[in-house]
């Protein structure tokens, strides 16, 4: 194909251009004010996403990374502790853990939803003699069943943190929001995430008082008043043109995350209508080896953070390699679990300790999923896939 239609994985400059008069004037406004820390934007933006996630206390930070740490840090985790989380996440997650001197036991997930779950906590129990802490991930925007795992944790006495950078206003199948059920919500505002900034940026969610105050005062160098340490904290605030930014872009959220809904929806249809089949049944059962993400039940919300189908490992590579040169742009979250990362050799995990965390990074591919993708781009990557498939089953 000599020009092939171009796809990116993300188109930020398209998102840019419907909101420019807008962002411009929050910028604008900020400038003119020059309060640039902790300005009054600041305080509206965390007020907005308290209210949009219906959890009382929302305390901005500077990262998705530091919101884990600060959260880690307010529930006085510490070195020789152990938290449990999965493997198949982003490295932040476990980073933060290691960060705190605690250390991080690993999770296997769920073939179907790429999740922890109940069942794989309990297994994962079996190392822990220090446990401190839970911190599941609500990975590629669907919810875990947190209720579940918040059973779990009440049993053994430990907090459970959220772990929410890919998840703003997801919901498990109870109708519970992203954040809303353990003792933190860690959010991510980083630019590719639904709801991105114009840089790095973070926030923690509780509904508890204490906790809110403990994590405003770690954020700030663990100082209360100014000048004043009775705890030591770290520097991490959300810059007040972040807030802004922010701002601006909430009230488009659930627009954008309706739009997410309806590019899956064609995905899903195009591909079942060629043989693909979802994540709950195993690749080697059907006609195309694809699967699909698993569709929500009961009241979940999926906001498709990210779009990820599953390939045989054999053929991944080649999958992708042939849908770039189709001008098809495609990620791998994540192509090595955390279990198998260098700097957690330590623990002792082996290849075969967690086998669905390890079949995942070798058979997934994210698909564009961006919220201004056209029918026409959709179709496209959609055939295309289909057709790489067909070919290599010959």
């Amino acid at each position: 194909m000599s020009n092939p239609m171009k796809v990116p994985l993300l188109d930020l400059k398209a998102q840019y251009a419907s909101l420019k008069q807008e962002l411009v004037a929050a910028l604008l406004s900020v400038a003119e004010s020059q309060a640039f820390i902790m300005g009054p934007d600041v305080k509206q933006f965390e007020e907005e996403v308290a209210q949009y996630c219906a959890i009382p206390h929302a305390i901005s930070c500077a990262s998705g990374s530091d919101a884990l740490l600060l959260a880690l840090m307010a529930l006085e985790v510490k070195a020789g502790d152990e938290v449990i989380c999965p493997s198949y996440t982003f490295f932040a997650t476990a980073g933060a853990i290691s960060r705190v001197g605690a250390v991080p036991v690993f999770a296997d997930i769920d073939p179907a939803t790429y999740n922890v779950s109940a069942a794989t906590i309990r297994k994962a129990l079996t190392r822990c003699t220090r446990l401190k802490a839970i911190i599941p991930v609500h990975l590629y925007g669907q919810s875990v069943d947190t209720p579940a795992i918040k059973e779990i944790a009440d049993e053994l006495k430990v907090p459970v943190i959220e772990d929410a950078a890919q998840a703003i206003g997801s919901q498990d199948v109870h109708g519970n929001m992203a954040g809303q059920i353990g003792a933190v919500g860690c959010f991510s505002f980083f630019p590719s995430k639904n709801l991105g900034g114009f840089g790095d940026g973070g926030l923690v969610a509780t509904c508890s008082s204490d906790l809110a105050e403990k994590l405003r005062i770690l954020r700030v160098h663990g100082s209360k008043p100014k000048y004043y340490h009775k705890v030591i904290g770290i520097n991490s605030r959300l810059d007040t043109i972040q807030a802004a930014i922010l701002s601006v872009k909430l009230k488009y959220l659930d627009l954008w995350t309706k739009s997410r809904q309806r590019n899956a929806t064609m995905y899903d249809e195009l591909f079942g209508a060629a043989g693909a089949q979802d994540s709950g049944v195993h690749l080697k059962q059907g006609a195309l080896p694809l699967r699909t993400p698993l569709k929500p039940t009961g009241r979940a919300r999926h906001i498709y953070n990210q779009y990820v189908v599953r390939v045989p490992a054999s053929i991944r590579d080649n999958v992708r390699e042939q849908l770039q040169k189709s001008g098809i742009a495609t990620e791998v979250y994540y192509p090595v679990p955390l279990h198998l990362q260098d700097c957690f050799s330590m623990l002792g995990y082996k290849p075969g300790t967690l086998p669905e965390s390890e079949s995942a990074a070798q058979e997934t591919i994210a698909l564009p999923i961006y919220p201004e993708l056209t029918q026409v781009q959709i179709q496209y990557v959609a055939e295309t896939v289909v057709s790489i498939l067909k070919s290599s089953a010959r």
